[in-house]
């Protein structure tokens, strides 16, 4: 069983968190590395190319890449502090075993007994209980090469359809409408499109915390003219500098973009012509608009009047313009209906498939955009294939080298993987990078099913909180321990360069996983030399699919800094090989082929048209009511990332931000007798959470704001509802119905910290 194997701040006494400093050679700029290794940032979704500083075989410090393109040198705050993770004292150097008998709760063991018993228990679960019974748990910051070979581990050597990963949580909703409607899931133009541009709608998207290297081409465009709309609860930084604020309800974004295409088309701010000639579905769109009028949008959204009319116009009448969002509105259990509703914007205007005019979901994760394309999600094949549909399944298995027969058929959600362990259908679990105790909605659900299974086993460079579950507990690699390509926002596929190697018996992930086959004798196709020879593998594997990597090479990537998929290794119209396809840096420009359409049109679709979809809008599932009367909603800082795994570890990063907070408006402090600082209890149906409160004023009045990177007591995902959308599966993190109160007395955690101080 699962559980904790002692008390849990036994763990966390020996494996952390604990904070790294700038210590010994990383203390002082006068120390020499004896080489720099451009490479890219281990976070979030922009990528930003760096240049780290390497002395012997330990990374101290770094330098700006001023030529990458995409960020010119500049760094986040996490960016700059990176380095810090390396050499860290929670670093994992060996495997462990759980040991009740160890106040830690684990002892150090062999790496090969590890892999041993790893592979035992395995074959112990599948010979009971059937290849399904162990299912696989991946991660969106892994190298395009590691998820592929993830999807290829499971369905190939394990043979169970249980696969997904931590992308669930984030970027799901944007690929389901983005395949709906274009029939291609990726962002359509480079971020420099921003820059000239005429309007920049920004919606649900905490930019300068989440993703801050593209606040600089938001400003950039303001300079050169461009009116700056941010649609969100909170007045985030970016919204500071805005030219509109929509301050909508969470939740209430399908609303919001009904609304405002209704007065466009009223108003005559559409472009027929391109609806015409380029889109199928507008009319059952504009019949739909046709429900809200100016007064019930307002109404239902919380957006005045005024500032919708204002939206419409800018948006209606401009010459360029560009779109993008994120996980604001698409943490919904109706997130791709509002996803929808921002591309229906974008078609009717008519501009996209053109220089300054663009359409673009902000990435999360490292690898947020390649690790949903190659075969790690639940229902999915390498090269953006469906795993359901007997072509895709006949072409992989020929490059796989198995009968069509043996690939098993699609799987489930990583959550509803959470309800199979507890309803006992699945009983191992192998996770890579995931820490679903802390990510995941109504997390003490989550903790229970752990505690279900009978043996887990995690690969990771830190022992995370999920982990502290384990039976076993593989050392893995950090992102600077190995090579391989991630495809960022822009959808740019890049390299990252191995600045030195693996310490104590960790090793890189790819190796453990082929370790792994190795010991229950199912090594074939599980032999791969390098990240590189996987890399050909996928190529060849992408070839012909709408993700197609076929054309790029790590050499093609170093020289040109990054290649944008699809780009392709034959003419997708003649056939005839290409020495060297440029990729594709702008989706849907007129007169561009692809292999869907074949010259039918732009878009992915046989017609090569554009699909406009009805955007319904529904309330979120557990709203605001009398019972729990203020809007609970979530997000990052620009000091931590995800979980917190990785950020609550780099001391710099926790000193700017140590501790979660409730976030409140100075008119809710009010009515509740709460002042800044006060300790604040948020209660929904799930259970509460006391932390001191922020009183600030940009924020909505009927709403609160925790960020979520902390685990345990000070998690708000013990209070977030598991609602998901039925399209995406992703969860409802951004609203649901919760109470506040001033707290009595500070929590228990908090004065069991002050005993042991």
């Amino acid at each position: 069983m699962a559980t904790l194997p002692v008390d849990e701040l036994g763990i966390i006494h020996k494996f952390g968190p604990s904070l790294s400093s700038m210590t010994g050679a990383r203390a002082s700029t006068s120390v020499e590395p004896e080489r720099l290794v451009k490479t890219h940032c281990c976070f979030c979704g922009q990528q930003c190319g760096i240049q780290l500083k390497v002395l012997g075989n330990e990374v101290i410090g770094f330098e700006p890449w001023e030529d990458f393109p995409f960020n010119r040198g500049m760094l986040c705050p996490k960016g700059v502090k990176r380095y810090l993770q390396g050499s860290h004292p929670d670093r994992l150097l060996t495997a462990l075993r759980r040991d009740t008998s160890n106040p830690a709760g684990f002892s150090a063991m062999p790496y090969e007994a590890a892999i041993a018993r790893v592979a035992s228990e395995i074959d112990r679960l599948q010979k009971t209980y059937g290849p399904s019974s162990v299912g696989v748990l991946g991660g969106a910051s892994l190298t395009t090469e590691k998820t592929y070979l993830l999807g290829k581990f499971a369905r190939v050597c394990l043979k169970t359809p249980y696969i997904d990963y931590n992308g669930r949580l984030c970027m799901v909703s944007a690929g389901a409408a983005n395949k709906k409607a274009f029939g291609i899931d990726r962002t359509t133009n480079p971020w420099s499109d921003m820059v000239g541009t005429d309007v920049i709608w920004v919606a649900g998207s905490n930019v300068a915390e989440c993703s801050p290297i593209t606040t600089n081409y938001i400003w950039q465009a303001r300079e050169q003219g461009a009116k700056v709309i941010v649609q969100d609860p909170r007045i985030t930084p970016i919204a500071r500098t805005c030219d509109l604020y929509l301050p909508v309800k969470p939740g209430r974004d399908a609303a919001l973009f009904a609304g405002v295409l209704r007065i466009m088309i009223e108003r005559g701010w559409i472009d027929r012509a391109f609806i015409d000639a380029h889109t199928v579905g507008f009319e059952g769109v504009e019949q739909y608009c046709n429900e809200w009028t100016l007064e019930r949008t307002a109404d239902v959204t919380g957006v005045p009047a005024r500032s919708l009319m204002q939206a419409a116009e800018w948006w209606g009448t401009a010459k360029t313009s560009f779109l993008f969002h994120a996980r604001g509105i698409e943490h919904h259990s109706n997130g791709v209906q509002n996803a929808l509703g921002t591309i229906n914007l974008v078609l009717a205007s008519g501009r996209i498939g053109k220089s300054k005019s663009g359409y673009g979901t902000i990435v999360g994760q490292a690898n947020g955009q390649g690790g949903r394309e190659h075969g790690q999600k639940c229902d999915q094949l390498p090269g953006w294939r469906d795993i359901s549909n007997p072509d895709h399944r006949k072409y992989i298995a020929g490059v796989w080298g198995i009968n069509e027969a043996d690939l098993p058929g699609p799987g489930v959600d990583a959550y509803e993987m959470f309800r199979k362990i507890d309803a006992g259908e699945i009983k191992g679990l192998i996770a890579i990078c995931f820490n679903p105790k802390v990510s995941l909605p109504d997390s003490s659900f989550v903790t229970r099913a752990l505690d279900k299974l009978e043996f887990f086993t995690a690969i990771d460079f830190f022992l995370n909180d999920t982990a502290r579950h384990c039976d076993i507990v593989l050392p893995g690699s950090l992102h600077e321990e190995d090579e391989g390509t991630v495809t960022q926002v822009e959808g740019r596929i890049i390299k990252i360069n191995k600045a030195v190697d693996c310490p104590g018996e960790a090793r890189e992930d790819w190796r453990v996983l082929q370790d792994i086959a190795a010991a229950l004798g199912r090594p074939a196709g599980f032999t791969f030399d390098s990240p590189r020879a996987i890399f050909e593998e996928l190529r060849k594997a992408s070839k012909g699919g709408v993700a197609d990597y076929s054309g790029v090479t790590y050499e093609k990537i170093e020289r040109e800094m990054g290649v944008f998929w699809p780009c392709y290794s034959e003419d997708p119209q003649s056939g005839e090989p290409l020495a060297d396809h440029p990729g594709t840096p702008r989706l849907f420009e007129p007169g561009s082929y692809n292999p869907i359409a074949r010259g039918a049109g732009p878009f992915y679709f046989p017609d090569g048209r554009a699909r406009f979809n009805v955007a319904d809008y529904r309330p979120p599932v557990d709203d605001a009511s009398e019972e729990y009367p203020v809007y609970l909603t979530t997000g990052r800082v620009v000091s931590q990332f995800l979980s917190g795994t990785q950020t609550r570890r780099i001391g710099p990063l926790v000193k700017q931000y140590p501790e979660p907070r409730i976030e409140l408006h100075p008119r809710l402090a009010a009515s509740l007798g709460i002042a800044d600082g006060d300790w604040t209890i948020a209660e929904t149906r799930r259970g509460a959470i006391t932390l001191r409160a922020m009183v600030v004023t940009t924020i909505r009045p009927d709403t609160i704001f925790i960020p979520y990177h902390w685990p345990g007591p000070k998690s708000p995902n013990r209070l977030t509802v598991a609602a998901q959308d039925p399209i995406s599966k992703i969860p409802q993190y951004k609203v649901c119905g919760c109470r506040v109160s001033r707290a009595p007395a500070p929590p228990a955690y908090a004065t069991s910290l002050e005993a042991q101080q």
